[in-house]
Protein backbone atom coordinates (compact mmCIF):
# COMPACT_ATOMS: atom_id res chain seq x y z
CA UNK A 1 0.00 0.00 0.00
CA UNK A 2 1.05 3.30 -0.85
CA UNK A 3 2.52 5.72 1.65
CA UNK A 4 0.62 9.21 1.62
CA UNK A 5 2.78 12.23 2.35
CA UNK A 6 2.19 14.54 4.79
CA UNK A 7 2.13 18.56 3.84
CA UNK A 8 0.33 21.73 3.26
CA UNK A 9 -1.52 20.69 -0.06
CA UNK A 10 -2.48 17.33 1.79
CA UNK A 11 -3.80 19.06 5.15
CA UNK A 12 -5.63 21.96 3.07
CA UNK A 13 -7.23 19.29 1.49
CA UNK A 14 -8.69 17.84 4.96
CA UNK A 15 -9.20 20.91 6.85
CA UNK A 16 -9.85 20.73 10.52
CA UNK A 17 -12.79 21.75 11.91
CA UNK A 18 -14.36 24.99 11.47
CA UNK A 19 -15.85 27.12 14.60
CA UNK A 20 -18.61 29.79 14.76
CA UNK A 21 -17.46 33.44 15.64
CA UNK A 22 -20.57 33.14 18.24
CA UNK A 23 -19.40 29.82 20.01
CA UNK A 24 -17.86 29.69 23.37
CA UNK A 25 -15.59 27.47 24.74
CA UNK A 26 -17.48 24.59 25.18
CA UNK A 27 -18.11 23.77 21.56
CA UNK A 28 -14.20 23.62 20.97
CA UNK A 29 -13.92 20.75 23.16
CA UNK A 30 -12.85 19.65 26.84
CA UNK A 31 -9.81 18.26 27.41
CA UNK A 32 -8.98 15.83 30.05
CA UNK A 33 -4.82 15.15 31.06
CA UNK A 34 -4.03 12.65 33.56
CA UNK A 35 -0.08 12.89 33.88
CA UNK A 36 2.68 14.25 36.00
CA UNK A 37 4.82 12.41 38.72
CA UNK A 38 6.83 13.91 41.62
CA UNK A 39 9.87 13.43 39.17
CA UNK A 40 8.30 14.78 36.26
CA UNK A 41 5.85 17.06 37.46
CA UNK A 42 5.97 19.69 34.44
CA UNK A 43 5.18 17.12 31.39
CA UNK A 44 1.06 17.32 32.12
CA UNK A 45 1.71 21.30 31.53
CA UNK A 46 3.92 20.87 28.57
CA UNK A 47 0.67 18.84 27.01
CA UNK A 48 -1.79 21.56 28.37
CA UNK A 49 -0.36 24.19 26.29
CA UNK A 50 -0.55 21.74 23.24
CA UNK A 51 -4.16 21.20 23.94
CA UNK A 52 -4.88 24.79 24.41
CA UNK A 53 -2.92 26.23 21.57
CA UNK A 54 -4.16 23.32 19.03
CA UNK A 55 -7.85 25.10 19.69
CA UNK A 56 -9.17 22.99 22.62
CA UNK A 57 -11.43 25.09 24.49
CA UNK A 58 -11.37 23.98 27.96
CA UNK A 59 -8.68 22.19 29.69
CA UNK A 60 -8.89 19.86 33.27
CA UNK A 61 -5.28 18.53 34.90
CA UNK A 62 -5.52 15.66 36.73
CA UNK A 63 -1.89 15.33 38.44
CA UNK A 64 -0.30 13.94 42.17
CA UNK A 65 -1.60 15.96 44.92
CA UNK A 66 1.92 17.28 45.82
CA UNK A 67 2.34 19.14 42.34
CA UNK A 68 -1.14 20.64 41.44
CA UNK A 69 -0.95 24.15 43.24
CA UNK A 70 1.80 24.43 41.65
CA UNK A 71 0.34 23.38 38.40
CA UNK A 72 -2.17 25.67 38.94
CA UNK A 73 -0.38 28.42 39.06
CA UNK A 74 1.81 27.59 36.28
CA UNK A 75 -1.32 27.34 33.79
CA UNK A 76 -3.84 29.38 35.56
CA UNK A 77 -6.29 28.80 32.03
CA UNK A 78 -6.87 25.38 34.01
CA UNK A 79 -8.78 23.41 36.17
CA UNK A 80 -6.54 21.31 38.22
CA UNK A 81 -6.80 18.17 40.56
CA UNK A 82 -4.71 16.37 42.62
CA UNK A 83 -4.34 13.00 43.73
CA UNK A 84 -3.15 10.90 46.57
CA UNK A 85 0.35 9.48 45.09
CA UNK A 86 2.31 6.49 45.34
CA UNK A 87 4.91 5.48 46.86
CA UNK A 88 6.94 5.55 43.98
CA UNK A 89 5.67 9.41 43.53
CA UNK A 90 3.21 8.87 40.77
CA UNK A 91 -0.66 8.91 40.85
CA UNK A 92 -2.17 6.40 42.80
CA UNK A 93 -4.85 4.48 40.72
CA UNK A 94 -7.97 5.01 43.62
CA UNK A 95 -7.99 8.18 41.35
CA UNK A 96 -9.44 5.62 38.57
CA UNK A 97 -13.38 5.48 39.11
CA UNK A 98 -13.84 9.62 40.03
CA UNK A 99 -11.22 9.98 36.56
CA UNK A 100 -13.36 7.50 34.46
CA UNK A 101 -16.52 10.33 35.80
CA UNK A 102 -14.76 12.81 34.57
CA UNK A 103 -14.10 11.41 31.39
CA UNK A 104 -17.84 11.04 30.54
CA UNK A 105 -17.64 14.72 30.52
CA UNK A 106 -14.98 15.23 27.93
CA UNK A 107 -14.67 14.88 24.02
CA UNK A 108 -10.38 13.93 24.65
CA UNK A 109 -8.98 12.46 27.57
CA UNK A 110 -5.02 12.21 27.36
CA UNK A 111 -3.24 9.98 29.99
CA UNK A 112 0.22 9.24 30.19
CA UNK A 113 2.58 12.59 29.89
CA UNK A 114 5.46 11.94 33.24
CA UNK A 115 3.61 9.05 34.65
CA UNK A 116 6.41 6.94 35.83
CA UNK A 117 5.06 4.35 38.27
CA UNK A 118 4.26 1.66 35.85
CA UNK A 119 2.01 -0.70 38.19
CA UNK A 120 -0.01 2.31 39.07
CA UNK A 121 0.02 3.86 35.51
CA UNK A 122 -1.27 0.67 34.19
CA UNK A 123 -4.21 0.11 36.57
CA UNK A 124 -5.33 3.38 36.35
CA UNK A 125 -5.22 3.43 32.44
CA UNK A 126 -6.83 -0.04 32.39
CA UNK A 127 -10.14 1.09 34.54
CA UNK A 128 -10.13 4.92 32.66
CA UNK A 129 -10.48 2.96 29.36
CA UNK A 130 -13.57 1.47 30.38
CA UNK A 131 -15.73 4.68 31.34
CA UNK A 132 -18.54 4.86 29.21
CA UNK A 133 -18.68 7.61 26.89
CA UNK A 134 -17.57 8.92 23.59
CA UNK A 135 -14.23 10.83 24.50
CA UNK A 136 -11.33 10.08 22.41
CA UNK A 137 -8.26 8.98 24.00
CA UNK A 138 -4.53 9.14 23.48
CA UNK A 139 -2.41 7.12 25.33
CA UNK A 140 1.07 8.34 25.91
CA UNK A 141 4.74 6.63 27.26
CA UNK A 142 3.86 4.61 30.07
CA UNK A 143 0.28 4.85 29.52
CA UNK A 144 0.85 2.98 26.37
CA UNK A 145 3.41 0.08 27.06
CA UNK A 146 1.92 -0.92 29.91
CA UNK A 147 -1.70 -1.46 28.31
CA UNK A 148 -3.77 -4.66 29.20
CA UNK A 149 -3.30 -6.80 26.08
CA UNK A 150 -7.00 -8.28 26.86
CA UNK A 151 -8.37 -4.43 26.47
CA UNK A 152 -11.05 -3.12 26.01
CA UNK A 153 -9.78 -0.49 24.25
CA UNK A 154 -12.21 3.13 23.47
CA UNK A 155 -13.08 3.40 19.78
CA UNK A 156 -11.10 6.42 19.20
CA UNK A 157 -7.59 5.97 20.00
CA UNK A 158 -4.72 6.93 19.44
CA UNK A 159 -0.82 6.25 20.78
CA UNK A 160 2.36 8.15 20.28
CA UNK A 161 5.14 5.76 20.52
CA UNK A 162 8.59 6.51 19.92
CA UNK A 163 10.68 3.42 18.95
CA UNK A 164 11.71 2.49 22.40
CA UNK A 165 7.95 1.98 23.25
CA UNK A 166 7.15 0.14 20.31
CA UNK A 167 9.82 -2.14 20.93
CA UNK A 168 8.76 -2.33 24.64
CA UNK A 169 5.09 -2.89 23.64
CA UNK A 170 5.94 -5.74 21.26
CA UNK A 171 8.84 -7.38 22.75
CA UNK A 172 10.94 -7.40 20.31
CA UNK A 173 14.18 -5.23 19.66
CA UNK A 174 14.18 -1.81 19.20
CA UNK A 175 16.30 -2.46 15.94
CA UNK A 176 13.60 -3.90 14.40
CA UNK A 177 11.49 -1.09 14.92
CA UNK A 178 13.59 1.54 13.41
CA UNK A 179 14.17 -1.04 10.52
CA UNK A 180 10.21 -0.71 9.34
CA UNK A 181 8.33 1.34 11.35
CA UNK A 182 5.28 0.88 9.22
CA UNK A 183 5.48 -2.94 10.19
CA UNK A 184 5.46 -1.95 13.19
CA UNK A 185 2.35 0.28 13.33
CA UNK A 186 0.54 -1.76 11.42
CA UNK A 187 0.93 -5.08 14.31
CA UNK A 188 -0.24 -1.66 16.77
CA UNK A 189 -2.93 -0.82 15.48
CA UNK A 190 -4.56 -4.37 14.62
CA UNK A 191 -4.38 -5.26 18.35
CA UNK A 192 -5.42 -1.70 19.71
CA UNK A 193 -8.10 -0.82 16.83
CA UNK A 194 -5.94 2.69 17.08
CA UNK A 195 -4.26 5.37 15.12
CA UNK A 196 -0.44 4.68 15.74
CA UNK A 197 2.04 7.54 14.95
CA UNK A 198 5.42 6.18 15.44
CA UNK A 199 7.66 8.70 16.20
CA UNK A 200 11.05 9.11 14.44
CA UNK A 201 12.95 11.64 12.19
CA UNK A 202 10.35 10.31 9.72
CA UNK A 203 6.81 10.16 11.89
CA UNK A 204 4.54 7.33 10.31
CA UNK A 205 0.83 7.12 11.02
CA UNK A 206 -1.00 4.12 10.92
CA UNK A 207 -4.00 3.73 11.28
CA UNK A 208 -6.22 0.04 11.82
CA UNK A 209 -7.95 0.52 7.86
CA UNK A 210 -4.67 0.23 6.29
CA UNK A 211 -3.79 4.12 5.18
CA UNK A 212 -0.24 5.41 6.05
CA UNK A 213 0.92 8.67 6.16
CA UNK A 214 4.59 9.90 6.36
CA UNK A 215 5.59 13.57 7.78
CA UNK A 216 9.28 13.99 6.99
CA UNK A 217 9.34 17.65 7.69
CA UNK A 218 10.60 16.70 11.47
CA UNK A 219 13.89 17.94 12.37
CA UNK A 220 17.03 17.31 14.83
CA UNK A 221 15.21 20.88 17.23
CA UNK A 222 12.80 18.57 18.10
CA UNK A 223 14.50 15.71 19.91
CA UNK A 224 14.65 17.23 23.00
CA UNK A 225 12.81 16.72 26.35
CA UNK A 226 9.17 17.07 26.95
CA UNK A 227 9.13 17.44 22.58
CA UNK A 228 6.99 14.16 22.73
CA UNK A 229 4.81 15.29 25.31
CA UNK A 230 3.73 18.48 23.40
CA UNK A 231 2.95 16.75 20.90
CA UNK A 232 0.31 13.95 22.27
CA UNK A 233 -1.38 17.44 24.03
CA UNK A 234 -1.69 19.04 20.33
CA UNK A 235 -3.01 15.79 19.04
CA UNK A 236 -5.82 15.64 22.39
CA UNK A 237 -6.30 19.31 21.35
CA UNK A 238 -7.30 18.78 17.70
CA UNK A 239 -9.43 15.50 18.68
CA UNK A 240 -11.51 17.85 21.32
CA UNK A 241 -12.41 20.06 18.71
CA UNK A 242 -14.00 16.95 16.87
CA UNK A 243 -11.29 15.85 14.48
CA UNK A 244 -11.04 12.36 13.41
CA UNK A 245 -8.46 9.94 14.97
CA UNK A 246 -6.44 9.78 11.78
CA UNK A 247 -6.30 13.19 10.75
CA UNK A 248 -5.61 14.54 14.35
CA UNK A 249 -2.74 12.44 13.88
CA UNK A 250 -1.99 13.48 10.63
CA UNK A 251 -2.04 17.84 11.70
CA UNK A 252 -0.95 17.14 14.60
CA UNK A 253 2.34 15.58 13.94
CA UNK A 254 2.85 18.31 11.06
CA UNK A 255 1.91 21.22 13.47
CA UNK A 256 4.86 20.05 15.44
CA UNK A 257 6.98 19.34 12.99
CA UNK A 258 6.45 23.06 11.43
CA UNK A 259 6.50 24.41 14.67
CA UNK A 260 10.18 23.16 15.43
CA UNK A 261 11.24 24.29 11.82
CA UNK A 262 9.76 27.81 12.38
CA UNK A 263 12.00 27.98 15.94
CA UNK A 264 14.87 26.62 14.11
CA UNK A 265 14.76 29.14 11.34
CA UNK A 266 14.91 32.18 14.48
CA UNK A 267 17.45 30.77 16.96
CA UNK A 268 19.38 28.16 15.52
CA UNK A 269 19.10 23.69 14.93
CA UNK A 270 20.05 22.56 18.71
CA UNK A 271 18.49 24.69 22.12
CA UNK A 272 15.46 24.63 21.00
CA UNK A 273 12.98 24.02 24.32
CA UNK A 274 9.65 22.07 24.11
CA UNK A 275 7.63 24.80 26.10
CA UNK A 276 8.43 26.83 22.74
CA UNK A 277 6.58 24.79 20.07
CA UNK A 278 3.23 25.18 21.39
CA UNK A 279 3.11 29.43 20.67
CA UNK A 280 3.95 28.32 17.14
CA UNK A 281 1.06 26.50 16.70
CA UNK A 282 -1.96 29.08 16.27
CA UNK A 283 -0.21 30.80 13.43
CA UNK A 284 0.83 27.59 11.30
CA UNK A 285 -3.27 26.75 11.55
CA UNK A 286 -4.03 30.41 10.27
CA UNK A 287 -1.15 30.16 7.26
CA UNK A 288 -2.71 26.70 6.42
CA UNK A 289 -6.46 27.69 6.62
CA UNK A 290 -5.78 31.01 4.43
CA UNK A 291 -4.69 28.74 1.10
Amino acid sequence: MSVIEVGPDLLRKHPLPSHDEGGDKQLRGRVLMVGGSVEVPGAVLLSGHGALRAGAGVLRIATCRSSAAHLAVAMPESRVTGFDETAAGGIDAGAAEPLADEACECEAVLIGPGMMDRDATAALTARMLQAPGDAAYVLDAAAFTTLNPAGPYPSKLVVTPHAGEMAHFLDVEREQIEADPVKAGREVARRLGAVVAVKGAETHIVEPGGRIWCSRNGSIGLGTSGSGDVLAGIITGLLARGTSAALAAVWGVYLHAEAGRRLEQRHGRLGLLARELPAEIPAIMRDLSQG
